[in-house]
């Protein structure tokens, strides 16, 4: 049985929202993804971390729920995220995992696992910025998952 999440965008097989979450920067964080056609979530935390690896760890998560062949829409409202996944990753590559500064990519084993596992993809794969807290009922939702993270994971 399904439930559906908003309205998902027609044309694909899935439709995931993602989202991270930090107190502090460093500090107790949570991330999790929201499939929005059926209605499936999967979310986690760190007691130390950054909201950069946190939105990283739910887009690598909901990479590796997709798997490489069902049409696929990733939604964020990570620009990091994204940016990094569609549109830096090439120079940082030709230049050595290195940014344009010259200064070394952050959180490189995250991007080159998210990189690794986006361009592995055959089946097509789409990704939509989305404006976060602006109603987006999967990216509440996601955000919501993960506040809880980020709360579980500053209690312990």
């Amino acid at each position: 049985m399904s439930n559906p999440i908003g309205n998902p965008k027609p044309g694909y097989d899935l439709v995931i929202a993602t989202d991270g979450s930090c107190s502090g920067n460093p500090g107790p964080g949570g991330w999790a993804w929201v499939e929005q056609i059926s209605g499936q979530t999967q979310a986690g935390g760190s007691p130390s971390t950054t909201n950069n690896i946190m939105e990283l760890t739910a887009m690598i998560s909901a990479l590796e729920f997709a798997g490489p062949e069902p049409d696929l829409l990733l939604r964020s409202d990570s620009s990091y995220v994204i940016k990094a996944m569609t549109e830096w990753a090439p120079g940082w590559r030709r230049r050595g995992w290195k940014k344009a500064d010259g200064k070394p990519v952050l959180n490189l084993e995250l991007i080159q696992r998210m990189l690794e596992l986006y361009e592995s993809r055959t089946g097509r794969t789409d990704v939509e910025w989305v404006r976060g807290h602006s109603g987006d009922a999967a990216n509440e939702m996601a955000d919501s998952l993960a506040v809880e993270q980020t709360a579980k994971f500053a209690q312990n």
